[in-house]
């Protein structure tokens, strides 16, 4: 029974925590505590994992708040290829979106019960009773969490803009003056208001405040590129969108890159260089044709 459940309860604890390596965690957890009860008195094995990963994720966000106060630099989501299905279907620009960057890093304003009915509602299509169910909470409650996590998310929230096939052609151009170092190319492509975050949790070294404007945000990419040497960027499915990978000869993996566009023009770029966050990813390039789980 477990083990046809365990890509979905990734998928779950994955949208929770924003984490793969915390995920892969949690679902190990979860496998533990399932061999430790009567099963046979369990009626609803999947609602029951569902409930177990859930709230094992709440008590691991209660405790990331804390944490992520005292974090080296931006905060950003652990990258996962989604081309495998490693995060479930990804068919409609809905469901993309929903393990979108930018999507996940707006969810760090909601508290961890109100991310966790976000979640559970839009992503997995439960109902509020579901949601009560698992939270152990009125669904009248549920029904105002709901209501007050999509409002703190619309007003930061932006929609893709672009279709997949223009999202393409606008990296591909990206990558292209990006390689040559050529500024001027860069900047034309960059929204006004352009800004680029880059998580490197300390680790490494990256901007530790976001870089605005088209041509700082030119002239730092252009520099961490020149900085790293050797390497070689390549496009790829990350969290639902086309992005860009970055690794060395070797084939270790030191970047991951996201872009999110309106209309013609980069607006937002965000960047994950923390090692730690890029040992998920690692693993999946180098099991191409499998979908990964714990």
């Amino acid at each position: 029974m477990f083990e046809t459940e365990r890509a979905r309860l990734f998928a779950l604890a994955y949208r929770l925590l924003g984490s793969a390596s915390e995920g892969e965690d949690v679902v190990q957890d979860a496998f533990l505590r399932w061999h430790g009860v009567d099963q046979c008195q369990v009626d609803s094995p999947r609602a029951w994992l569902a409930k177990v990963v859930t709230n094992l994720c709440l008590t691991r966000l209660t405790a990331a708040r804390t944490r992520r106060e005292t974090y080296a630099g931006p905060w950003l989501p652990e990258p996962v290829a989604t081309d495998t299905g490693a995060l479930g279907p990804l068919e409609t620009a809905e469901q993309r979106e929903l393990v979108s960057f930018a999507l996940l890093t707006l969810l760090e304003r909601l508290n961890p019960v109100e991310r966790a009915v976000f979640v559970l509602r839009e992503a997995f299509g439960y109902s509020y009773r579901q949601i009560a169910a698992v939270l152990d909470l009125s669904e009248p409650n549920c029904r105002q969490l709901a209501s007050r996590a999509r409002g703190r998310l619309t007003e930061a929230r932006t929609r893709f803009e672009v279709s997949g096939v223009e999202r393409r052609r606008l990296l591909e151009r990206f990558l292209a003056a990006a390689r040559v170092g050529d500024l001027a190319r860069l900047e034309r492509m960059f929204a006004a208001d352009v800004v680029a975050w880059t998580d490197g949790g300390g680790k490494v070294s990256a901007a530790l405040r976001p870089v605005i404007g088209p041509a700082k945000v030119a002239r730092y990419f252009v520099g961490g590129l020149a900085r790293a040497g050797a390497v070689n960027l390549r496009m790829m499915e990350l969290n639902g969108q086309v992005g860009l990978v970055a690794t060395a000869p070797g084939g270790a993996v030191f970047g991951a890159v996201t872009l999110e566009a309106v209309g013609s023009q980069i607006s937002r770029v965000r960047t994950v260089a923390n090692p730690d966050k890029l040992a998920y990813l690692a693993k999946q390039l180098s099991h191409p044709h499998a979908v990964l789980g714990p």
